[in-house]
């Protein structure tokens, strides 16, 4: 069976393979963006060819233009097949200049990154919860105030090792959590996709 690298390198080179539904071909949810991978051919501490992050600055056509924080830009060409995660699946159109980004695919030869996956403002964030709301959570996150907004039929908590439920009203101030979200650019404030707590 093909790869999902080789199938969308293959597509993009013109080979004639078609570039299958993202969610066929493996994870790529939002925990997929800080989950490590091994990478061969790549010297230790080098950095992945095959991984970009930083922020759009501009969109034309399928090609995002993204500076990283490292200062060095990227073009990331979005594709049929490519998955895209702003709070949960989103169409390519929900891509904004000003967005956080980090994506995953393949190195093409002229140095463009073909995405598999592409998570716009993906965030996770450890805390403590300072103040509960029925629609938000103040946590303290290393000293500083993250506001944390509740997205009604898409924040979920899981408590434990139960399953993942929309009722949050378990959690309780003082309590340390983790958070997976959507940053709202150039503020304090996330919006919750999964709130984790230990007990």
């Amino acid at each position: 069976m093909t790869s999902r690298r080789q199938m969308l390198k293959s597509a993009l080179l013109g080979g004639g393979a078609s570039v299958v539904a993202a969610t066929t071909l493996g994870s790529l949810g939002p925990e997929a963006a800080f989950a490590s991978t091994t990478v061969q051919d790549v010297e230790p501490g080098a950095p992945d060819p095959n991984f970009a992050e930083g922020r759009i600055r501009s969109i034309k056509d399928n090609t995002l233009l993204v500076l990283g924080s490292n200062m060095v830009f990227h073009n990331i060409r979005v594709v049929d097949g490519t998955s895209l995660w702003k709070l949960g699946p989103v169409p390519f159109d929900q891509a904004k200049p000003g967005d956080g980004l980090y994506a995953r695919g393949v190195r093409m030869p002229d140095g463009v990154l073909a995405a598999e996956a592409v998570w716009l403002n993906i965030v996770n964030i450890k805390g403590h919860i300072k103040n509960i709301t029925s629609d938000k959570l103040h946590l303290d996150h290393n000293g500083q105030e993250v506001l944390c907004h509740v997205v009604p039929g898409k924040s979920v908590a899981i408590h434990s090792e139960s399953p993942a439920s929309s009722d949050l009203s378990m959690l309780r101030v003082s309590q340390h959590v983790q958070i997976l979200g959507a940053w709202r650019p150039d503020t304090n404030e996330v919006d919750i996709a999964t709130v984790f707590s230990p007990h």
